[in-house]
């Protein structure tokens, strides 16, 4: 074995030894277990891992490979994710101090009483009165913008800052294309057509839902009375919190397959203290243990929400151990938020729930057409979002003007009135927005594949859990949306089909 091969397999180990921690420190953090993150400590601790050394072997990796072979795939991957911790050891301090606020704000109300902020978002969604919710929305972003808003905007400023230092490309935007094998540009133009395509549907679709859902006009709609129509109570009874795991574990049974993969996945799915309200995945050490964290909002959000990080917890779980790190930890996340979206999008089947929930039959049409509207609605904010980020990662607007930017692209798309105080704390950073839009197309062309293969109800055919163990999840993430896409369903990503089962569910 040459030195270099040595050394890979040296940094692989780092590597993995450096995610473990971090992952665990966030899984214990954001679901309330720990007051605060601590990862300086990690940081310093692993900062071999992600060294000078380390960069310079990858980018040799990268730069010595022939495109389209493993060498230079793993080079990609490897100098992304080591670009990602050089930053992340910088912004360390930063993101502690976001956490630590997170976890102990308290929203003033004005009876005199409190609402933690990481509670918020779940009493929005759950308030009936629209002066009520609109005023605990109103003092949660006068919060954040006095606290959060100021540390988001120095995070980001300083992320953009470091990442452009390290002269892989030009500026930031170039540098995303480079390594996370996605034009940024492109995708841009495709959410512009997208947007423009779909106009007159949200147009005809908006006044119904808010005037049925909530008895206001669009005129009056803000994002915090879209939290409160998605939220849909009238069809709670059809999603029962005590029957939620147990469905949805039946269902997975069913298609022939583990729904905690043998022990490995772990569900933590009740109300604590301190959790975070948006749900997420741990993959603490992959694929031996991962962990689901929910916390309950009601309804069918948590049945859709549960399905979510369910495909994200089943794909890490299952992912082949002798893949080398690159492959179960790194690459393309549009890739596991397109099986996130898969198991998802059985609350948008007729089939998935009519049989595993009690959704009647009279209820149902109402039903598939709310889900639509949803479906449409977060698919024209992820799209706003991403022409936003485009902007504001690409340094032609100043970071001054950014507020009114998003304000006016988000609103503009959606038809809810957005707060300023969010323009930079509504942000996921690296792009995230892009490896969730390609995700939906990827999931769209998946399903498709999979009632080919084994029909309509593939959810429950005994043969086709084994089939997506096999051939998605147990690679890991070693392909591209798109090269997956072309492997598995001989197509190119797009927003064809999901126009289509919109317009479907809508009708």
């Amino acid at each position: 074995m040459n030195a270099s091969v040595c050394a890979l397999d040296e940094l692989r180990a780092k590597g993995e030894a450096f995610l473990q921690d971090v992952s665990r420190e966030y899984y214990s953090s954001h679901a309330g277990l720990k007051a605060a993150a601590e990862l300086q400590p990690i940081y310093e601790r692993h900062r071999d891992a992600f060294g000078d050394e380390s960069l310079e072997l990858a980018l040799g990796l990268l730069g010595q490979s022939a495109p389209g072979s493993d060498e230079h795939r793993s080079g990609r991957m490897l100098v992304e994710w080591l670009i990602e911790s050089r930053v992340g050891r910088e912004l360390a301090p930063l993101e502690e101090r976001e956490i630590a606020w997170e976890g102990s704000a308290m929203i003033p109300l004005a009876d005199g009483g409190a609402e933690p902020y990481r509670r918020a978002s779940i009493t929005i969604a759950n308030t009936r009165d629209a002066k009520e919710r609109r005023a605990l929305d109103d003092a949660r972003a006068e919060l954040v913008k006095c606290g959060l808003a100021p540390m988001r905007q120095e995070r980001l400023a300083r992320e953009k800052e470091l990442v452009e230092k390290m002269t892989v490309a030009p500026n930031y935007l170039d540098t995303f294309d480079a390594l996370a094998g996605i034009s940024v540009r492109g995708l841009r133009d495709e959410c512009q057509a997208f947007l423009r395509d779909t106009q007159p549907m949200w147009d005809d679709v908006l006044p119904e839902f808010l005037k049925r859902g909530l008895g206001i006009t669009p005129s009056e709609a803000t994002r915090a009375d879209a939290t409160a129509l998605l939220r849909v109570p009238e069809f709670d009874q059809a999603f029962p919190a005590l029957e939620m795991e147990a469905r949805v574990k039946g269902q997975v049974v069913e298609m022939g397959t583990s729904p905690d993969a043998n022990g490995r996945v772990r569900y933590d799915t009740g109300e604590r203290e301190g959790k975070r309200a948006r749900a997420f995945c741990a993959p603490v050490a992959i694929p031996d243990e991962v962990y689901l964290v929910l916390r309950p909002h009601g309804g069918q959000n948590d049945w859709q929400t549960l399905l979510h990080e369910l495909g994200h917890a089943l794909h890490f779980a299952n992912i082949d151990s002798a893949l080398p790190f690159e492959y179960r930890w790194l690459g393309d996340n549009s890739i596991t938020e397109g099986y996130a979206m898969l198991f998802d999008h059985r609350m948008k089947d007729r089939g998935w729930l009519g049989r595993y929930t009690q959704l009647g039959k009279s209820d149902m049409p109402r039903y598939l057409r709310a889900a639509g509207f949803e479906e449409l609605q977060f698919l024209r904010r992820y799209c706003a979002k991403l022409i936003y980020e485009v902007e504001l990662y690409g340094g032609a607007v100043p970071w001054s003007a950014l507020p009114e930017l998003y304000v006016a692209t988000l609103t503009s798309a959606t038809g809810f009135k957005y707060q300023s105080a969010d323009a930079f704390v509504d942000v996921d950073p690296h792009f995230y927005s892009a490896r969730y839009l390609r995700a939906w197309q990827l999931q769209a062309l998946l399903a498709e594949t999979l009632v080919e293969r084994f029909n309509e109800d593939w959810w429950r055919n005994p043969r086709a859990g084994p089939w997506i163990v096999q051939e998605l999840f147990s690679q890991g993430q070693r392909e591209l949306a798109e090269e997956q896409a072309q492997r598995v369903a001989k197509k190119s990503l797009s927003f064809a089909p999901l126009v289509k089962a919109i317009e479907g569910l809508l009708t």
